[in-house]
């Protein structure tokens, strides 16, 4: 089945958490497709340098600074638009590895807000957008953490799994609309941040997650599979897709070479 190709109608995609890894690889296979992507982050510096690269390469960018979970900054950059295209639900996280008895409540908090309520917000602010376009399609960006749970990963299973249970949501609340709602679970994923950023900058915990793994899930590969998604015609909708790399069979069941 060849990619469709976005009408003009609907060739804005918004990118949130676009500042690096998933989604900046994302805004740079969405912009390969042919729409024009917004990159949204809290790091401003980040997300200019890649609208840079991208308009350098002849694609149609733009940058702007924005945290999800405020909602009256979210609403603000909402009102730029008539119509969207795509929105990729990507901004979120994990922090901490602790296990229920010893969790911090604030790691959790922090997790639930944004991943759940800054999906929430994001696709709240633009949901009228996509609808008004004819044909959009908002992309939840979850886990495999949101299907099953691990210990020492209860607050982040628990985040991702409220994120899970939105889109399965709304996929119910909206049908007959020209809005697919599609979820896409990752398994291991190898990316700069996410495990430095979850253990507090650690180097070595962060490498310890993928000890002996010899082919972690790329950002790359997440965001073919999302670009993929997107650019199937429009009465296609791949409500749940769970990518995992070979050597990955669970959460807590994976193949290390010694």
């Amino acid at each position: 089945m060849a990619p469709a190709v976005p009408p003009a109608a609907s060739r804005i995609a918004v990118v949130t958490g676009a500042s690096s890894g998933i989604g900046a690889a994302t805004a740079r296979g969405l912009a390969a497709a042919g729409y024009r992507v917004v990159l949204t982050a809290r790091r401003k510096d980040r997300i200019e340098a890649l609208a840079e690269e991208l308009t350098a390469a002849g694609h149609e960018v733009t940058a702007y600074q924005l945290d999800v979970t405020d909602r009256a900054a979210v609403d603000e950059f909402a009102t730029a638009f008539r119509t969207v295209g795509v929105l990729v639900n990507n901004a979120g996280g994990a922090l901490g590895a602790d296990p229920v008895a010893t969790g911090d409540p604030a790691d959790w908090r922090t997790m639930y807000e944004t991943n759940v309520i800054g999906t929430l917000n994001i696709t709240q602010a633009l949901l009228p957008k996509l609808e008004a376009g004819g044909d959009g399609a908002v992309v939840v960006v979850s886990s495999t953490a949101g299907l099953g749970t691990y210990e020492g990963g209860a607050g982040y299973a628990a985040a991702k799994h409220g994120e899970h249970v939105l889109a399965e949501t709304l996929r119910l609340e909206i049908v007959g609309r020209p809005v697919r709602v599609i979820e896409i679970a990752p398994g291991m994923v190898k990316t700069d941040e996410f495990a430095l950023t979850r253990f507090g900058g650690d180097a070595a915990k962060a490498a310890k997650v993928y000890e002996g793994v010899a082919e972690p899930l790329t950002a790359e590969d997440v965001a073919d599979t999302i670009t993929w998604a997107v650019t199937r015609p429009s009465h296609v909708n791949v409500d749940l897709l769970v990518l995992r790399p070979r050597a990955q069979a669970s959460n807590t069941k994976v193949h290390r070479e010694r």
